[in-house]
């Protein structure tokens, strides 16, 4: 078991980052919207403690995940089952602005909230890479309850594995995770498995954020 709490400027986030989940893509925001976010992004650097906790099986657990991943998934020697967090703190903070009815900084701190979950799941990835390096192994695209076809009701049987070291995550009855600006899954780990730039030509599950996202990102970057 690998756990890890780390800092704002661990997650190496830019402010572009921030507008791109926000829409903008290669757009920039008003000049208004660009100093609310640094302020924000100001603010939550000296307290923010995203965590992150991961750990390796050899058999693949039960878990009934769709053809999709399974896949994605074939080769691998090992599994590796992970969460990761923005944190309590940062759900409370939410919370917090959502209850002062601020709809422009709730809109920012949102955004940045998903791009601090993403980062820490990314900051996983490179420690889980750095402890299978000795082994010449790969590790695949992560994949989580939710989206290509593994259901969200699933979290219920990824959670317990961990015995309690979940990073202060907890389930909601609908299988929901709180704080909610976190993420967990699995990722294959072997020599013969590889890990892809572009996974959303493997899934057909239309509604995805991820690939709502690249099909704005490519419209922006073909009519500029």
């Amino acid at each position: 078991m690998t756990e890890k709490t780390l800092t704002y400027d661990d997650l190496r986030i830019t402010p572009a980052d921030v507008y791109e989940q926000m829409g903008y893509h290669d757009n920039a925001p008003d000049e208004a919207t660009r100093r609310e976010t640094q302020a924000i992004i100001d603010e939550v650097r000296g307290w923010l403690r995203p965590a992150f906790c991961y750990f390796v099986v050899r058999e693949l657990p039960a878990f009934d995940m769709g053809n999709i991943i399974l896949r994605q998934l074939q080769g691998s020697e090992a599994y590796a089952l992970f969460v990761c967090t923005a944190g309590t703190d940062y759900e409370a903070y939410q919370q917090q602005l959502n209850n002062e009815g601020d709809m422009v900084r709730v809109f920012i701190v949102d955004a940045l909230g998903s791009v601090i979950a993403e980062r820490c799941a990314d900051c996983m990835e490179e420690s889980l890479q750095e402890s299978i390096d000795k082994l010449h192994w790969h590790h695949t695209n992560r994949f989580s309850p939710g989206y290509c076809g593994w259901h969200v009701s699933q979290q219920q049987l990824l959670f317990p594995l961990f015995g309690g070291h979940t990073c202060g995550i907890s389930l909601t009855p609908s299988s929901l995770m709180v704080p909610i600006k976190s993420v967990s899954g699995i990722i294959g780990l072997g020599s013969c498995v590889r890990h892809l730039d572009y996974t959303c030509g493997l899934c057909d599950f239309q509604q995805c954020y991820k690939r709502k996202r690249k099909e704005a990102g490519s419209t922006a970057y073909t009519n500029r």
